[in-house]
This record gives C-alpha cells, sequence and structure tokens, in this order.
C-alpha cells in the first residue's frame, strides 16, 4: 500500500518540537540518539534476518525498527528515522559494507583527489527516495504519537568516513588532505553540502518534523581547522534548506547541529542559524548556556556509559543534568549514541526521571 505525503495523523505529543522553537513545555523532552538500534532484542531479530543496509533500502523495516523503542518506552517523546549517515557516498557511487564487529567498510575509498571526478551527485537524492518513503510510512505508522526526526552526516565526517575508508581513530589520511590539498577538499566538501541540502529537503517533504546534522568527526578538528572545514558547509546547509523549503512553499522544520568534540567551538555553531545545538558529554550544561545564550536549545548530554551504572546512580545523575539544564529550551539526550550492551532497564529509567526531574 502507498501511503501519501499529506494528511498525515495530528501530532499528539509536540514536546519535542516546541522545545526547539523555544515554546514552553510541560515536562523536557527527551530522546536519544540511536534509539532504534542493537541494543533491543526486537532490533537484533531483524538483523539476523536482513543485512544492515537491506533494513535502511526497505522502507516497511526501515518503519518497524525506527517504531520499536516507542513500543517499548512509552516516555519517548521523539523518533529517528532508521537509516545510516553513509547512504549518502552509496548514492554518490561509492560501495560501502557492514562488517559484524567491524562497522562500515568502503572496499575502495578515495585514494587521489582526481577521484572527486568520478562520483555522481547528479540524481544522487533520486537514488536516495527509499529514505523519504520510509519516511511517509513512518509517519502514517505512528500515527501521531511523537515526531518523526530526519538527519544527515555532515559533509566533513562523509569526507572523512569516505577517504579512511571505514571508522577511524586517527584520521590520519583525512589530515594528510587537509594539509596536502585543502582546495581539493572544498570542493568534494561543497559537492556533499549541495547534496544534503537537496536530501534534507526530500526529507522533509517526505514528513521529517526536525532534521539533526551529524558533525560525528569533528572531535579530530582543532578551533581553526573546524572553522575552515566544516563551519561553512554547516552554514550553508541550514541557509540552504530555508531557501529551498521557502521555494517548495514548505513548512520550515527546526534544525540541530550536533558537532561531536567541538564544544571548543560552541559561540561558532551559535551563530550558524540551528535551533538546537547537540552537546557531548564533555561539555559543562552550565559554561554552554553562557557561551550559547538564552536563544539557542540546548540538546543532551548524559555519558551513554553512564547507563552501565545502577538504576540508583542513573536516576541520580539524570536529575543532576536536567536540572543543570533546565526546563526551558532544553532536549534531554545522551551525550553520544546509545551503545549496544546497554541494559534495557537503564533506558526506561533514564527516560522515566527526565520526565520527573523538574
Amino acid at each position: 500500500m502507498e501511503y501519501s505525503n499529506k494528511n498525515f495523523p495530528e501530532l499528539k505529543n509536540d514536546r519535542l518540537l516546541r522545545a526547539a522553537l523555544g515554546k514552553s513545555v510541560d515536562k523536557v523532552p527527551v530522546w536519544v540518539m540511536r534509539q532504534a538500534g542493537r541494543y533491543l532484542p526486537e532490533f537484533q531479530e531483524v538483523r539476523v534476518k536482513h543485512d544492515f543496509f537491506t533494513v535502511c533500502r526497505t522502507p516497511e523495516l526501515a518503519c518497524e525498527v525506527t517504531l520499536q523503542p516507542l513500543r517499548r518506552y512509552e516516555h519517548l517523546d521523539a523518533s529517528i528515522i532508521f537509516s545510516d549517515i553513509l547512504v549518502i557516498p552509496q548514492a554518490l557511487g561509492m560501495t560501502v559494507e557492514m562488517h559484524p564487529g567491524v562497522g562500515p567498510v568502503f572496499p575502495k575509498p578515495l585514494q587521489t583527489p582526481s577521484e572527486i571526478d568520478g562520483l555522481q551527485p547528479e540524481g544522487a537524492v533520486s537514488r536516495l527516495d527509499y529514505v523519504g518513503k520510509a519516511i511517509t510510512l513512518t509517519r502514517h505508522k505512528i500515527d501521531g504519537k511523537v515526531p518523526l526526526i530526519g538527519f544527515t552526516g555532515a559533509p566533513f565526517t562523509l569526507f572523512g568516513y569516505m577517504l579512511e575508508g571505514g571508522g577511524s581513530k586517527t584520521m590520519s589520511k583525512t589530515k594528510e588532505w587537509l594539509e596536502k590539498y585543502p582546495k581539493d577538499v572544498h570542493r568534494l566538501l561543497c559537492l556533499l553540502t549541495n547534496v544534503i541540502i537537496d536530501y534534507v529537503v526530500m526529507q522533509v517533504e517526505s514528513g521529517a518534523q526536525l532534521l539533526q546534522v551529524f558533525e560525528s568527526s569533528a572531535d579530530h578538528l582543532s578551533r581553526e581547522q573546524f572553522t575552515e572545514f566544516s563551519i561553512p558547509y554547516l552554514k550553508d546547509i541550514r541557509s540552504g534548506v530555508r531557501a529551498k523549503l521557502t521555494e517548495k512553499s514548505l513548512e520550515q522544520v527546526p534544525m540541530t547541529i550536533f558537532a561531536k568534540g567541538a564544544g571548543h567551538s560552541l559561540d561558532i555553531q551559535a551563530q550558524l542559524g540551528y535551533e538546537t545545538i547537540g552537546l557531548d558529554w564533555t561539555v559543562d550544561p552550565t559554561e554552554a548556556r553562557k557561551i550559547v545564550g538564552e536563544n539557542i536549545t540546548l540538546q543532551g548530554n548524559l555519558d551513554p556509559q553512564d547507563l552501565y551504572k545502577t538504576p540508583e546512580e542513573i536516576k541520580t545523575l539524570t536529575t543532576e543534568m536536567v536540572k543543570k539544564f533546565g526546563k526551558h529550551r532544553y532536549i534531554a539526550n545522551l551525550g553520544h549514541g546509545i551503545t549496544p550492551q546497554t541494559p534495557l532497564e537503564s533506558m526506561t529509567v533514564f527516560t522515566e526521571t527526565v520526565h520527573e526531574a523538574i
């Protein structure tokens, strides 16, 4: 059955959107990065039968795993579409495989700047239409229970994967390119930016109600490098999305930037026009608020490792965190994605405590 991206069920819980826009909320909204994922036994059951990227590319499966955490945890105030940031390099013509116990692997990463010309940005977004279909299907199946978040990787993070051939602890090839081939790096970042803008606008057309941009590799950049190789593109994405949504007569949606490890540049992030800034667990909420001011929503930032502690400890740490952030312009989350071995009860304690804390 084909679902239309019109006539979606009415939204019953708009806490997340209200917090992102700086409106008053009855309770602090909470969701968790990677909440649809490996820590859930029901997700593992789907993965036994289907390869990771098959789940991403099959709207019915992506929808099912997106809904799984909502069935289990009644206190979640948002869903985030199940997908992966690396679907963009795939749409540009690169092969990406998910290897068990290793993570994503590019059998043929970029070796030289001349290979940038072999990428296929034309039609890339139409090759990602399965994400749009999954979003539209999920908006109907969620039945207005909570908003649906769409997302993308940011240009520098995607560039790093395309060069390193997977996750990297040192990012040595990437750093070499920043020094040796800065013009080519900017050319590739610009190409990625243009694809990303069209990709997330397509997600909004399909039904996404908030967008998050993941600059997950910002922790490899100094403040100076972040300012040169990340900030201009994050800014272009924000203004480009706003302009395209206007052009298409679509409603504007709030956007979140989550630059992991870029606590050194919160002042610059606050200038980019994103409604929400995500904080990793290394950032002090009180300091962050002083830096960004009162007109930006903050999201975060419990250490994912804290969810391995006792329920009592989780409750104490979560309550302390929420009180530090306060109720206004705040979305509770972890400071990075939930990890695979996290006890299921920890999520219950975390989400319940957020709602009870203030």
